[in-house]
């Protein structure tokens, strides 16, 4: 089992930014990936990123390339999205995930509980 807490979200206008954390604990996260999805009212849950334990490789969504970043600390467990030039639209619950890698929400078998995040005009 792998339990995962996120924290960081609140509210903040276009333009800001904020630093997402997620703390692992639970069992190894080698061999996993972790990723961040989000999820805004009305809509599926969307991924947003991911990245390998292991090797440090990522891959961001189109709509959020070069604003936003995942990173891993692996000597504390924890995994990062620092989100730069924010928009309303990235307005959205954001979920801290772990499982075997890709886009989809069904490949990821670990989840947080979600972090608001609010971008106000």
């Amino acid at each position: 089992q792998v339990q995962l807490v996120e924290s960081g979200g609140g509210s903040v206008q276009a333009g800001g930014s904020l630093r997402l954390s997620c703390a692992a604990s639970g069992r190894t996260l080698s061999g996993y990936y972790m990723a961040w999805f989000r999820q805004a009212p009305g809509k599926g849950r969307e991924f947003v990123a991911t990245i390998s334990w292991s090797s440090g490789a990522t891959w961001h969504d189109d709509a959020v390339k070069g604003r936003f970043t995942i990173s891993r600390d692996n000597a504390n467990n924890t995994v990062y999205l620092q989100m730069n030039s924010l928009k309303p639209e990235d307005t959205a619950v954001y979920y801290c995930s772990a499982g075997v890698g890709g886009w989809y929400a069904s490949e990821y078998a670990y989840w947080g509980q979600g972090t608001q995040v609010t971008v106000s005009s």
